[in-house]
């Protein structure tokens, strides 16, 4: 299947660095978007070493072998998911020695989501908090879980994913690539079918935007749009933090 992409970033109206990075390759099916975190412009250094970091482990000349945690299993999804959970781990490792070289970006790290999109099978990972949404024939999908306090309430039924959204601090993150060592990313393997509509982004998209918004958006816009088009609904309802968005479409070859 073909895959048509597209990505849009804003500094928003309030930081004076984006700290969002992400990659778009259609040709080879991986696209990714980091949040970086931490002082002294450290947040942009994460999220730019936690892409590149992904990009050259799945995409380099490294041998594929050599880039997985678990070389015992043979299933080629379960192949693939183990290179992403090596190459998040590897970003982290890699974070946390430029940190260790220079205290003045102590503490930094980023969130990371990673969709990688092999003949008809899409391949997602993920740790912290920017997301994959699926929309399927109208319908919206959140395909990752927050990794934060206030999920860990959503699932524990303290709160309501309603009341969630009026927490203060509300992103604190319970797993971050860098910041918290070895990460425990989530993974999934799921068919992907034409017409499939895959957004990628950072929680500057879905602070100001609940799900049935982006989903509306996602249905009005023109395709080659709607990157755009969704990181500017976010600034008009109030988004202050960097907002990132690929859109990823799956289309007949």
């Amino acid at each position: 299947m073909k895959l048509e992409a597209f990505a849009w970033t804003d500094l928003g109206p309030v930081r004076e660095n984006n700290e969002d990075s992400f990659f778009v390759e259609e040709d080879g099916g991986l696209f990714v978007v980091a949040d970086g975190m931490g002082g002294h412009a450290a947040g942009e250094i994460a999220s730019k070493i936690a892409v590149d970091t992904v990009k050259e482990l799945l995409q380099g000349s490294l041998d594929p072998e050599e880039t997985r945690l678990d070389r015992d299993v043979q299933d080629p999804a379960d192949v693939l998911r183990e290179r992403l959970r090596y190459a998040m781990n590897q970003a982290s490792a890699r974070i946390r020695r430029e940190a260790q070289a220079h205290p003045a970006y102590s503490g930094m790290g980023t969130t990371l989501c990673v969709l990688l999109v092999e003949a008809d099978a899409a391949h997602i990972a993920h740790v912290g908090d920017s997301r994959i949404y699926l929309v399927r024939d109208g319908v919206i999908q959140r395909l990752t879980r927050d990794h934060t306090v206030v999920q860990q309430e959503i699932d524990a039924g303290r709160l309501t994913p309603e009341m969630a959204r009026q927490v203060p601090h509300r992103n604190y993150l319970t797993q971050s690539v860098g910041y918290h060592g070895p990460v425990e990313p989530d993974t999934a393997t799921r068919p992907i079918l034409p017409g499939d509509l895959f957004v990628l982004c950072s929680d500057g998209l879905t602070d100001p935007l609940d799900d049935p918004e982006i989903a509306r958006i996602c249905a009005s816009a023109h395709p080659n749009d709607l990157a755009e088009s969704l990181v500017n609904a976010a600034l008009r309802g109030g988004g202050e933090d960097n907002i990132t968005v690929i859109t990823v479409r799956v289309l007949e070859d």
